[in-house]
Formats: C-alpha cells, sequence, structure tokens
C-alpha cells in the first residue's frame, strides 16, 4: 500500500495519534505524517504510506491554508486558547483598525516560536521546559505569509476576527493573533483554527477517520492516493528506453528530452506516461536519479 491519505485530523488527538490509528487499522508499519498540527487544531493531515514517505519531504515545504479565529483583548501563556490568560481588557477597537495593520502581516515576516511549541532546545522540546515553568532563549524564525483576508467580524466585548491566511511551512498562526494584538496595543489570542490546505490536498477531499475506517471494512481504498498526487513538482517525462536505467541510479542526457532543461539544482517529477518512478535532479544538462519510487 504506497501513496497518500488527506486525512480530517479531528480535534484532541495528535498527528501523531493519528498515524498510530492508521498503522493499526491498515495493519501497515511505514506510515509518517507531513506538517503537524496541535491537538487541539483540526483540518488537513496529509498522510504517506510505504514508498510515499520517502516522498514526505516534498510535501512539508509546500505552502498551507487556515481558517482562524483572533479573540481580541485577552493574552494567554500559550498563545490559544488551552493556555492561562495573561491579560484582560475590553479594547476599543472597530474592524477598520485590523484591517489597517493586516498589510504589516503579509510578505517575509520573523516569528519568535512560542514557549508552548515542538521546537527543541538543547535536545528538549521548548514545551517542556514551558511546562517546569522555565523560560529559554529562542533564535527568531523567517515565515512568508501568502495572504491574510480578514472574512468576518464580530462586534462584542471581546471582538473576534475570522481570518483566511494562506503562509510557508513553519508559520505559527498563534503567534500571528498574537503579534497582531501587541501591534494593536490590545494583546490577542488564537482561538479557533482549522487547515484547510496543505500542499495540493483540500478540506473538501479530505477522509474522517470514521469514513476511513468504514471503506477498510468494506474493501475499499479509494482514500488512498497516488504518490504523484502530492507533488506539486514539474513533471519531466522519461522516454521508455531510458526508465531501466534511472531505476538503477544512471543520468539521463538532457537531449533524451524534448522540453528544455530546468535551472541546475531544481527537482522534478521523473514518470513514464503515467507512472511516478521517482525525484530527479538537474546537474551538468542530465537527470540525475535522486530518489527512486518504482521498484525493478
Amino acid at each position: 500500500m504506497d501513496g497518500f491519505i488527506n486525512v480530517l485530523k479531528p480535534p484532541g488527538m495528535t498527528s501523531a495519534d493519528v498515524v498510530y490509528w492508521l498503522r493499526r487499522e491498515l495493519k501497515l508499519k511505514k506510515i509518517g505524517h507531513t506538517g503537524t498540527l496541535d491537538p487541539g487544531v483540526a483540518g488537513v493531515l496529509p498522510v504517506c504510506l510505504g514508498q510515499a514517505t520517502r516522498l514526505a519531504e516534498y510535501l512539508t515545504n509546500q505552502g498551507k491554508g487556515y481558517r482562524a479565529e483572533m479573540t481580541l483583548g485577552i493574552c494567554t501563556t500559550t498563545q490559544d486558547g488551552y493556555g492561562e490568560t495573561l491579560q484582560s481588557v475590553q479594547p476599543n477597537l472597530k474592524e477598520e483598525d485590523v484591517q489597517a495593520v493586516l498589510p504589516e502581516f503579509t510578505g517575509g515576516i520573523e516569528q519568535l516560536p512560542p514557549m508552548f511549541s515542538a521546537v527543541r532546545k538543547d535536545g528538549k522540546h521548548l514545551y517542556e521546559y514551558a511546562r517546569a515553568g522555565v523560560e529559554v532563549e529562542r533564535k527568531v524564525r523567517s515565515a512568508h505569509i501568502y495572504s491574510i483576508v480578514l472574512k468576518k467580524w464580530l462586534a462584542e466585548d471581546f471582538p473576534r476576527a475570522m481570518m483566511d491566511i494562506e503562509c510557508s511551512k513553519g508559520t505559527y498562526i498563534r503567534t500571528i493573533c498574537h503579534d497582531i494584538g501587541q501591534r494593536l496595543g490590545c494583546g490577542a489570542y488564537m482561538s479557533y483554527l482549522v487547515r484547510w490546505r496543505s500542499g495540493p490536498f483540500k478540506l473538501e477531499e479530505s477522509w474522517t477517520l470514521e469514513e476511513i475506517k468504514s471503506a477498510v471494512g468494506q474493501g475499499d481504498r479509494s482514500f488512498l492516493l497516488g504518490a504523484e498526487k502530492g507533488l506539486d513538482l514539474p513533471v519531466v517525462q522519461l522516454p521508455a528506453s531510458r526508465v531501466q536505467a534511472f531505476c538503477r541510479g544512471l543520468a539521463t542526457k538532457s537531449e533524451y528530452f524534448n522540453a528544455p532543461e530546468p535551472a541546475a539544482a531544481a527537482h522534478v517529477q521523473v514518470r513514464h506516461e503515467d507512472e511516478l518512478l521517482g525525484i530527479g535532479i538537474w546537474r551538468q544538462q542530465q537527470l540525475y536519479p535522486h530518489k527512486v519510487i518504482k521498484k525493478m
């Protein structure tokens, strides 16, 4: 069983819990997820099976899409609704005030990882230090916000703003909410989050665990997507005469291809007709195998 499953992770489970559940249901050992979701967050969690686990790094690097709710006027220890309240002051804000600062949080930004996160410091997760009441020095990380759109404004004592955010991997949405609150001078925390896209995988095409369990019981594997479905890389069609060479680790000169050679060091999907053979990389006018998926 090789390929991807577009899982709709429920709140209350860790991403590792989902992998363990699938490993048990599918009776398959080689399973991994791409792009961790916090336990309280629901949404798209791509899971790779069998040979497709070797492609996980390409999915992890792809962009994400989120629907986030930000509550203004309240700060918490975790920057979301699961922490203790640090500050609570009813703000005098209007929708226009939030709209005005959102452009400052698009494009390339820098974030300080929250203490309650899985980032490692000296061999320990930051959340381990946080639970022990210790705050350690953290390095600022770069992220890219492709778009941030205010979708709904709820004018309450503690106003709530619903936002759609598209961003690069490694972006902390709760930190965006926290930083917007700081910018507005009133504080804020992320009160709700769902991931509606991870790379090419979308929420409306995802499978719940209950749906997967039911399908398995009926001998239905329609939840399993081909390995090529998770890749957002240019495609190179390999002629039949070079398939065996590629799968054995040999390079193929660019003269075998009708398409122009991509930029040096560019990764591409290598296919023969509709079959994914693996990932190739261009060097010195030749296509070299980088990861071979097809077994000969």
